[in-house]
């Protein structure tokens, strides 16, 4: 276990970014390798697989809820130097995300087809999506058991074991997507099925090698089957505090949903676009989630031993970074965002939808990486509400104006980002607003009479 209690704030945020950067690199170079490869099947094979990065976004709103839940406790468990409490608490997040992997397993099986024929812009687009979705669901079920392993050792600040699994399986993944996508060496090829497949069998390796890591590596968490029976009190808990910022996530489903079906009309180029902007812009957010990330758990193990101020440095630490990294993104996506996505497509309507979409939104990124990364903050203080008001707030003022909008004549994608660059400024100001009122209550300065007794 990492004592992050102790030392420079700034090394420890610096050390677990690095790690969920490097991870999350990997991660989402295997996306624009899989979108790559895809591509040459395409222009509707392309707008097939975007049209799973919204049902991903639910699945990652549950497997948000589970991780934040558990990364809180453990943190603050581990803050207050409680090992066997750590133990027990990792087995309920096991218990409950295979129990939640199991239920996003049957109803994503049971709506595929509803969910592609509803958002899909075309008949052809609308079964390739079926298609791929037949592989890229299960896929999606065991990563919910892949998150609840990690998050344990990501509270107590041990990445490089999750770092090594996760790097593992997208390699394996971005290995075996041209061999079934095109039937290299076989003859046979299974085109966006064979994508599909390539996740599946990538992520059940990554889920092997996390349980066989823990049942023979250094660390004191282990697997306790007799400690998965369902503790409700602690389930409780867990999802009281993740349930807020899974809520967030679904939200941002919400959203994205909305855009795919005002979109709809314009046809799978503008569609395409959108999706191969939008894995771009994930790429770049990679620091900011990261950093938000880290600072949940350095936040939780220093509530847990009441070093109320390295929380705040903690807050301010993660603000600076943030800051310096996504200036440097808005600065590509609006000086070169053509030569970014002429990479994955060659037609120019497809490329010209989604230059318009990173030269409007990305104004807005600055302030979106302060809100990934005070999102963090939340969660390691134990209370994600707040953070779910802002981001309430921030879809109905996107959401009801595009479609009032797109219900009229004249209506145009550039409307939709202007909407979404509107409501993102518009959640930053009510976040940190809100941000301000929680450290004053959970982190109070030195000598305040307000000072908490107790940290729950």
């Amino acid at each position: 276990m990492h004592d992050m209690t102790q030392g420079k704030i700034r090394d420890h945020l610096v050390r677990m970014m690095l790690f969920v950067l490097t991870g999350m690199a990997v991660q989402t170079l295997y996306g624009l390798v899989d979108i790559y490869w895809v591509g040459r099947l395409g222009k509707q094979a392309v707008a097939a697989v975007a049209l799973s990065t919204n049902l991903m976004f639910v699945s990652l709103a549950v497997t948000q809820t589970l991780s934040v839940g558990c990364v809180a406790l453990v943190s603050r468990a581990a803050g207050q130097k409680r090992g066997e409490e750590v133990v027990r608490l990792f087995n309920q997040a096991q218990s409950l995300s295979t129990g939640a992997g199991l239920v996003f397993l049957c109803a994503g099986l049971a709506l595929q087809r509803t969910y592609a024929e509803r958002l899909a812009g075309d008949a052809r687009t609308a079964e390739l999506s079926i298609i791929f979705l037949r592989g890229f669901i299960p896929a999606l079920a065991l990563q919910f058991t892949m998150v609840g392993l990690g998050s344990a050792l990501r509270g107590i600040g041990d990445m490089k074991p999750g770092l090594i699994a996760q790097t593992s399986s997208v390699l394996l993944n971005m290995l075996l997507a041209p061999f079934l996508i095109f039937g290299w060496g076989t003859g046979r090829p299974l085109g966006v099925a064979g994508a599909a497949l390539a996740t599946l069998v990538a992520t059940g390796a990554a889920v092997v090698g996390l349980a066989l890591y823990l049942r023979r590596g250094s660390t004191f968490l282990r697997l306790r089957f007799s400690d998965w029976r369902p503790d409700f009190s602690t389930w409780r808990r867990m999802l009281g505090i993740g349930l807020p910022a899974g809520a967030e996530f679904l939200l941002t489903s919400l959203t994205l949903g909305v855009v795919y079906a005002v979109t709809k009309p314009f046809g799978a180029e503008a569609q395409a676009g959108f999706g191969i902007a939008s894995r771009l812009m994930q790429a770049g957010f990679m620091p900011a989630v990261a950093i938000s990330f880290a600072a949940a758990a350095v936040v939780g193990q220093n509530l847990g031993s009441q070093r109320f101020e390295r929380v705040r440095e903690t807050t301010r630490e993660s603000v600076k970074l943030v800051v310096g990294f996504m200036l440097a993104f808005t600065a590509l996506c609006q000086l070169a965002p053509s030569p970014l996505l002429r990479l994955f497509s060659a037609a120019p309507d497809v490329v010209a939808a989604g230059v318009d979409y990173l030269r409007t939104v990305s104004w807005g990124y600055v302030a979106s990486g302060i809100v990934f990364v005070s999102a963090g903050i939340f969660q390691g203080l134990g209370n994600t509400w707040p953070s779910l008001g802002a981001s309430s707030l921030r879809a109905a003022a996107f959401v009801v104006p595009v479609v009032l909008m797109s219900a009229h004549g004249g209506f145009g994608m550039h409307s939709i980002w202007l909407c979404s660059l509107a409501a993102v400024l518009l959640q930053f100001g009510v976040q940190q607003v809100l941000l301000r009122r929680e450290l004053g209550r959970k982190a109070p300065v030195a000598g305040n009479s307000t000072r908490m007794a107790s940290v729950e």
